[in-house]
């Protein structure tokens, strides 16, 4: 193992965590707001609306990230529309994430009993309001494990951006082994790297699921 080689690595491997962690959570934070868009569409199953968002789940949720890129990336420039690639790996990902999110989201929407809404609207809430106030918070804290799986999902999938010439960290590891042959050191810093990027959202997620089980939200 040459320790000095694989410090002279770090810089790049540091440059290329934040470009990977900048797009990753961008992309989460639009996947979030999709996802919990279409199931509350699909859930309650507002006309034509619903049936779009089954359509867009079931193809985004049954191609690989990799081909969804290509299309965005190599595909759209043969239609006129041109988009860089960082904007490209932030449509890839909110698309296929937002995929995701809207099944964790409408799993905790029907575990909530429907007597809960009943009872809202006969204490003279609004069914916005009973969405709000009670129907919602209670799917999220139930959809919490889900959740944070497709977070670690979605950020464990930045790794083929590299496909579109974005230097992320699985990017760096290839051009660096490519360049100077340091297979090992390469992949250690990789996993490494990737380790300081997942481990804390997993013990995040861990204690968030803890917490709202104690709370009385969870099951």
């Amino acid at each position: 193992m040459n320790w000095e080689a694989m410090k002279s690595y770090l810089p790049l491997y540091e440059k290329a965590c934040i470009l990977t962690l900048k797009i990753g959570w961008i992309g989460i934070l639009f996947a979030i707001v999709i996802g919990l868009f279409c199931a509350l569409i699909r859930h309650y199953k507002v006309p034509v609306l619903s049936t779009i968002a089954g359509g867009y789940i079931e193809f985004f949720r049954n191609t690989p990230l990799l081909v969804q890129l290509f299309f965005l990336y190599f595909g759209l420039p043969k239609l006129g529309i041109s988009i860089g690639a960082e904007f490209c790996g932030v449509l890839g990902l909110a698309l296929l994430g937002g995929a995701y999110m809207a099944e964790a989201f409408r799993s905790g929407l029907e575990s909530v009993e429907q007597i809960q809404m009943e009872s809202a609207l006969s204490l003279g809430m609004s069914r916005q309001q009973a969405v709000r106030h009670i129907i919602l918070p209670q799917a999220i804290s139930i959809s919490v494990p889900a959740f944070v799986a497709n977070i670690i999902f979605l950020l464990k999938e930045t790794s083929v951006f590299s496909a579109i010439s974005l230097m992320d960290l699985m990017f760096t590891a290839k051009d660096l082994i490519g360049l100077y042959y340091k297979t090992t050191e390469c992949l250690v810093l990789l996993v490494i790297f990737y380790l300081i990027i997942l481990l804390p959202v997993s013990l995040i997620g861990s204690i968030v699921e803890r917490k709202v089980r104690y709370a009385g939200f969870g099951v």
